[in-house]
């Protein structure tokens, strides 16, 4: 290892996150210091390695062979490097980052996750709700939970729950319905134009959507939701969303009928987060609590 002596451990990182993000300006965010000085880091661990690394352009800097070969082990390296400091850090405390769509972090994981720091006081969860899927492998994220289909082909990516979806009403409409047909007694309730869920809920009863099913339009599930409560329709909803309310009796599912959607519940892991244990336990409480809701 005395070969490590030879060059700094910030050299590697300019190396490294120069490579991985694919821009000076990118990766001299990320390490906090100003792009000339990245700029001037990198020139000197060229000089230690003994040769260059980069294919400079008009269109700023690329990997050439040599540096885009060793990329993934020294990201692992620098990862597990990471992980290290955090494991040894004063207060023992590990922090994790997961990344997840704004609804569900609001209706169903934060209702949920003191159970999780409760169990594992050394863990510190830290969630990034946000509508966009994040590149896992180009961030500081360790878990993604999306929601999707065709997620599976990725060897770092886990299926947890089938979607499943069902009509919900505030408990004084739920009275007036007895058979499906009822349900178009009342306003539909949808988010951005959209019924999503109905036709495939609605196919295994035989009955055919309205051509017309009038009712109030939101932004967004969460407000559906609330929509439904305060007996403004009904709303097709799903299990993250809705288990709760059904739960303190808000809302009600007319129907015991749950029909899948074709997506499902995923845990995403960065490839060099997948080692932490940290990692592992999150995964199985959060297999287990959706497995409940459901």
């Amino acid at each position: 290892m005395r070969n490590l002596n030879t060059i700094p451990l910030s050299a590697l990182r300019t190396v490294e996150a120069i490579a991985r993000t694919g821009s000076l300006k990118r990766a001299s965010d990320e390490l906090g210091v100003s792009p000339g000085a990245l700029s001037q880091r990198l020139a000197k661990a060229e000089t230690a390695l003994g040769r260059s690394l980069f294919v400079r352009s008009p269109g700023g800097l690329k990997a050439n062979p040599t540096c885009a070969a060793i990329l993934p082990r020294l990201s692992r390296a620098i990862s597990d490097l990471s992980s290290v400091v955090a494991d040894i850090s004063a207060d023992n405390t590990t922090v994790l980052t997961v990344s997840v769509a704004p609804i569900f972090a609001s209706r169903w994981l934060i209702w949920r996750i003191s159970q999780f720091t409760d169990q594992n006081p050394t863990i510190q969860v830290r969630l990034e709700p946000r509508a966009e899927v994040v590149d896992l492998n180009r961030s500081e994220v360790d878990v993604g939970i999306r929601i999707g289909t065709g997620m599976g082909g990725d060897g770092n990516t886990t299926k947890l729950l089938d979607q499943k979806v069902f009509p919900v009403c505030s408990p004084k409409i739920a009275k007036a319905i007895s058979t499906p047909s009822d349900l178009f007694k009342f306003p539909i309730i949808r988010e951005n134009e959209k019924f999503y869920g109905w036709n495939i809920w609605l196919a295994e009863k035989q009955i055919t959507l309205p051509d017309f099913a009038y009712g109030p339009t939101y932004g967004d599930a969460s407000l559906c939701l609330d929509a439904a409560m305060l007996d403004q329709g009904i709303f097709m909803a799903w299990e993250t969303l809705a288990c709760d309310a059904l739960k303190r009796g808000q809302v009600v599912a007319p129907f015991q009928q749950r029909s899948e959607t074709g997506a499902a519940y995923w845990f995403a892991v960065n490839r060099f987060s997948e080692h932490k244990p940290s990692v592992k336990k999150f995964r199985s409480w959060v297999q287990r609590e959706l497995e409940g809701s459901a």
